[in-house]
């Protein structure tokens, strides 16, 4: 996860994942996306998102998108 003065985003398909019983095999099947992208989703280790793959999880997972990201102010905010 990048932290910056703004703050950053962090994914929560690991959660979405196991409270749905699905597997991240099935995910990437499924959506047909290289399991070492959706790792580094997983870690929170991205500077940009997808607009193609941030749809394809919200459809997948059929639930709003503050449900799939979560936004952590920076400590700069304090």
């Amino acid at each position: 996860m990048t932290n910056n003065e703004y703050g950053c985003l962090e994914m929560n398909i690991e959660k979405l994942l196991k409270e749905r019983g699905i597997s991240k095999n099935t995910l990437c099947k499924t959506l047909d996306i290289p399991r070492s992208n959706l790792n580094r989703y997983c870690r929170n280790e991205f500077e940009r998102i997808d607009a193609t793959f941030l749809c394809k999880l919200l459809y997948f997972f059929n639930c709003p998108l503050e449900e799939l990201l979560t936004y952590k102010s920076s400590d700069y905010a304090d």
